[in-house]
């Protein structure tokens, strides 16, 4: 059976789409330190925790990239609690 991998633009993009939800990922949670209105603290804890969970499935499609990079097992720990 053949085994389905990314064409290499394909790759490329996909890595572009990682980089840039994995930078709004941070954007969301520094910004949470800043805001003091509950509701909105809240909707923003919830794409937090989208923007996880859209990672770890882009994540498993960047795993079918003929040059895929290793990806790291523990997270950056954040900058504010």
């Amino acid at each position: 059976m053949n085994k389905l991998t990314l064409a290499a633009h394909e790759s490329m993009e996909l890595h572009e789409a990682l980089n840039f939800k994995t930078l709004c990922l941070a954007k969301s949670k520094l910004m949470q330190g800043l805001v003091f209105d509950q509701e909105l603290k809240a909707l923003m804890q919830k794409d937090v925790e989208q923007s996880i969970q859209a990672i770890a499935e882009l994540q498993a499609v960047y795993k079918k990239a003929p040059f895929e990079a290793p990806v790291p097992q523990n997270r950056p720990t954040p900058i504010l609690s």
